[in-house]
């Protein structure tokens, strides 16, 4: 098979939700709050990227992630860039990137011990079709009433600096020794390509692609360089079987898909480097409405 369905997961969470999209079924009332749902191999292998979908009722933990070189150095297989695209969010979701002005390693480790890095990091306002790309070393926190699907590296390491007083484990040295104590440096805003592939993100370890143009053609990747698809809305079919919102796919040859008109779906794939789909004859271009980044200029939450 060249085209694997990945399997969903669900992965119970202090901060997650139990009212989720109708793709993902529903969460008893009794039962923990499931906060994320991992995309996985079902032959059992680690792709290189792993999807995921978060929902958060609860502010996620302050936390930062190693890059590359560091995580070889603890024995990891990478690091761990990521990129979010957020597909809802409640009137006062924020989500905070980078820190409002830069700070010391032991100014910042000083924040994180009496809790005062929550007024630190830089909180911004979400909205649905916010899209960030989040390298290794970025300080961040989600926050509630969000619901969005991340791409990122697959390593898992995460180094909490601060947790709301919850019952879990910090790893302030592995976090201080990783972080950029500073603002964040927003990358070129989306563009579109060749009038029907908007770019989120093409940062230093993979690349995002939306396209919500109808088309289709042959898709071409090998084991070597996979891509990712990620149906958001209506369907399609790749290689006759159905593309459905709420699935992940990932595709390690030549398969033959179509996109159904009006259908919404992310593409990804490793490296800096943006690829070429000439197989693809994509409907008739429109100009794209560009969705945001919100580093710069969405409103800073207030402070008491």
């Amino acid at each position: 098979m060249t085209a694997s369905r990945l399997v969903a997961r669900r992965i119970e969470k202090v901060w997650g939700q139990r009212h989720l999209p109708p793709a993902f079924g529903t969460v008893a009332d009794d039962a923990a709050p499931v906060g994320e749902i991992h995309f996985e191999d079902p032959h059992g292998g680690r792709p290189e990227l792993l999807v995921k979908y978060l929902f958060t009722a609860e502010r996620l933990s302050i936390q930062v992630h190693p890059d590359d070189e560091a995580a070889h150095a603890l024995g990891y297989p990478c690091g761990k860039d990521e990129a979010w695209l957020v597909l809802a969010a409640e009137p006062d979701a924020e989500i905070a990137i980078g820190l409002r002005h830069a700070v010391s390693k032991e100014e910042l480790r000083a924040a994180a011990t009496d809790g005062r890095i929550e007024e630190l990091v830089n909180w911004r306002a979400a909205e649905a079709g916010d899209s960030y790309y989040s390298p290794a070393g970025t300080i961040h926190a989600v926050g509630p009433g969000l619901t969005l699907i991340e791409i990122q590296q697959n390593c898992d390491v995460t180094y909490r600096l601060f947790d709301y007083g919850r019952p879990r484990e910090l790893h302030l040295d592995n976090a201080i020794n990783v972080a950029t104590p500073g603002p964040y440096e927003a990358p070129p805003p989306p563009y579109v390509l060749d009038g029907a592939r908007q770019i989120l993100a093409d940062g230093r370890a993979f690349v995002l692609e939306r396209w919500q143009r109808g088309g289709r053609g042959t898709l071409s990747a090998d084991p070597a360089k996979p891509i990712w698809l990620m149906p958001l809305r209506g369907g399609g079919s790749i290689d006759g079987q159905p593309l459905e919102p709420g699935s992940a796919w990932l595709i390690e040859g030549d398969v033959e898909i179509m996109v159904a008109d009006g259908a919404d779906l992310l593409v990804s794939y490793l490296g800096a480097e943006v690829r070429s789909f000439d197989a693809i004859r994509f409907d008739p271009p429109q100009l794209i409405p560009l969705q945001r980044r919100r580093y710069r200029d969405a409103p800073l939450r207030k402070t008491a």
